[in-house]
């Protein structure tokens, strides 16, 4: 694509005034840097995705309000982790990990277990405990 032609739609990225690094062939044909704010099929699956991760934590949400799982699950939603990637920040099996997703099972960790939980979605114990309603 030559540098000119380089899209500058309005997108996710033009709202925090931020730009991304694209290559594109300058007047000699040659492959030189330039910035482009977005483009719109871009744009449509970045904001696919951006739904798609707050329907996930929505619904995390809910789970852990009706009882269905611990608050670990909404944490791992907002901080954007999985099973694998959780069990490797507090070093545990992602087999355990998954049992303590269960609210009786969640209820019953000792505080050095819940501090690495704290810790690796840079909380508190008490926020930890009690997922904000808001």
């Amino acid at each position: 694509m030559e540098k000119e032609k380089v899209p500058q739609d309005k997108s996710n990225l033009t709202k925090n005034n931020v730009k991304e690094l694209l290559y594109a062939t300058d007047e000699n044909g040659n492959y030189t840097t330039t910035l482009s704010t977005g483009w719109e099929p871009k744009t449509i699956a970045l904001s696919n995705s951006i739904d798609e991760i707050n329907e996930r934590i929505a619904e995390a949400k809910m789970q852990v309000e009706i009882g269905e799982a611990s608050p670990i699950v909404y944490y791992m939603e907002i901080n954007k982790m999985d099973l694998t990637i959780l069990s490797s920040y507090v070093g545990m099996w992602k087999w355990r990990v998954k049992r303590h997703f269960k609210p009786t099972v969640f209820a019953k960790l000792n505080e050095s277990i819940l501090k690495k939980y704290a810790d690796a979605f840079e909380i508190s114990v008490a926020e930890l405990k009690n997922i904000k309603t808001d």
